[in-house]
């Protein structure tokens, strides 16, 4: 609970039997039943459950009841134990107060909530608290995005340095382990966009309503709506950017096996004049011209070598090796 003075630490729904007059913003973090009828009966209304959170259609998620704007947006999590994921969180506003729901703890709460500890003047109006948790929710997005713009640049340089030698091993784990880390940020990346839309609509639904509008807030909702434009742009470009990676390793991996393949080839084309003459002189004729002559078997030995080694040396002289 947070009000003119900060309250941090969780209530005791089994001591509390009411909020306390002046808080402003009530923060339910995996409430248990107790705790939500507290909330309820400060708020005046029903506190949307769990289900209710994951509905993805757009009224379910942005609605006004009784005065009270219901909002639910998804907001990311998980990004530094590197399984970035996005889940709901509900916001129930009215004027007087701010009721967020939510069953993940992101990095975004757990700095508004530092920062609001240290500064409890900020938290003067409901409105105003929305609106700079919404800010620290968009900072957030910009920052993971500027990091996977960093990964991209560094994926860019990987893939396009240059190979000592076609068709290693260490190319081959170099691409591989390449593939895996676009597949990573490919996935923070939507994870982003999806969260980035989600604050969007809800931005946009915040700006329509008459207690934005009342309030001194209104600028910046459509600052902060702004911004989320311009990181949804931002993403759709780093998302371009990666495709094309993604394009390009395919097509190195593609060349790597075309260079086996060819290298089968070759071979297979310098050893098949030497197989037709073995098989020649394998043949058990008794009347062979070669069969009785002293230097029979060297000169066989000197024509399956010349035979495989000016198919190799030609093979070379192309660029085919």
């Amino acid at each position: 609970m947070f009000g003119p003075d900060c309250i941090p630490e969780p209530a005791d729904p089994a001591v509390l039997t009411a909020i306390p007059a002046g808080v402003k913003w009530i923060d339910l973090l995996n409430p248990t039943r107790e705790e939500e009828k507290l909330a309820e009966k400060a708020l005046g209304q029903n506190i949307p459950t769990r289900a209710e959170l994951d509905e993805i259609e757009p009224s379910s998620r942005l609605y006004v009841r009784q005065g009270a704007l219901f909002m639910t947006a998804s907001v990311i999590h998980g990004i530094t134990k590197g399984k970035p994921d996005t889940d709901p969180i509900g916001f129930v506003l009215t004027g007087k107060l701010l009721v967020t729901v939510r069953y993940v703890d992101p990095l975004p709460f757990v700095r508004f909530t530092e920062h609001l500890c240290a500064e409890p003047e900020l938290a003067q109006e409901p409105v105003s608290i929305m609106v700079r948790l919404l800010d620290v929710i968009v900072d957030r997005l910009a920052d993971e995005l500027e990091a996977a713009a960093k990964d991209i640049e560094t994926l860019s340089s990987q893939v396009f340095k240059h190979r000592s030698k076609v068709g290693s091993r260490k190319t081959e784990v170099r691409l591989e382990a390449l593939l895996l880390r676009i597949g990573e940020v490919q996935r923070l990346l939507s994870e982003l966009r999806e969260s980035a839309l989600s604050t969007a609509r809800m931005l946009s639904f915040l700006s329509t309503s008459k207690l934005c509008r009342d309030s001194d807030q209104f600028a910046s909702v459509e600052s902060l709506q702004g911004d989320v434009r311009a990181l949804l742009d931002h993403n759709d470009f780093l998302t371009d950017n990666l495709g094309f990676l993604m394009s390009a390793s395919l097509g190195l991996i593609t060349l790597e096996q075309n260079f086996v393949m060819k290298v089968f080839s070759v071979f297979a084309v310098v050893l098949m004049p030497p197989t037709l003459i073995a098989g020649i002189y394998g043949m058990n004729f008794e009347h062979m011209p070669e069969l009785r002559w002293l230097l029979g078997y060297p000169f066989a030995l000197a024509l399956i070598l010349v035979s495989a080694v000016v198919p190799y040396w030609i093979a070379r002289r192309s660029g085919w090796l």
